[in-house]
């Protein structure tokens, strides 16, 4: 579902980065996938590197959390193909905007990951979410979301 989706809306999904530390891309437990924070790189190139309302726009913003979407939707396809697994929705994105002390619109910086997963999974890409600003992220990145899925084999 998720490549037939991503073709119709022109998108593809990066190659997955190894885990920066001593944690796994994700884990399955009963029916939910938990999908660990993915910072916005493309085909193992960090791109997004600074902090939002000082290096970035709000637009910029956007695009690297679309870009950390697209890396949880390859995580995702990943846990799925290797359990025989099918996704029924996105549950929650928990985003974490790497900005100034006086940048508002860490919600807004977070549509961009957001949008992508209504328009790949339409009603069932809604989620709970929370968007919080933080003062550092690993290698500097603007933007970590990461995911819950729920999902049935």
């Amino acid at each position: 579902m998720i490549e037939s989706r991503l073709q119709e809306l022109g998108l593809s999904l990066p190659t997955q980065l190894p885990p920066l530390a001593n944690y796994v891309p994700y884990v399955k437990v009963e029916s939910l996938v938990f999908i660990s924070g993915q910072i916005p790189s493309w085909n193992g190139k960090i791109n997004y590197i600074g902090k939002l309302g000082r290096d970035f726009s709000i637009e910029d913003g956007q695009k690297a959390a679309h870009l950390c979407a697209l890396n949880i939707l390859a995580q995702l396809k990943r846990a799925c193909e290797e359990n025989g697994t099918q996704i029924i929705r996105c549950v929650r994105l928990g985003g974490f905007i790497h900005s100034t002390d006086d940048f508002k619109e860490q919600s807004q910086v977070m549509n961009g990951a957001s949008d992508l997963m209504v328009a790949i999974f339409g009603e069932k890409g809604h989620h709970t979410r929370a968007a919080v600003g933080v003062n550092a992220l690993p290698l500097g990145v603007a933007v970590e979301v990461e995911a819950i899925f729920e999902v049935k084999k």
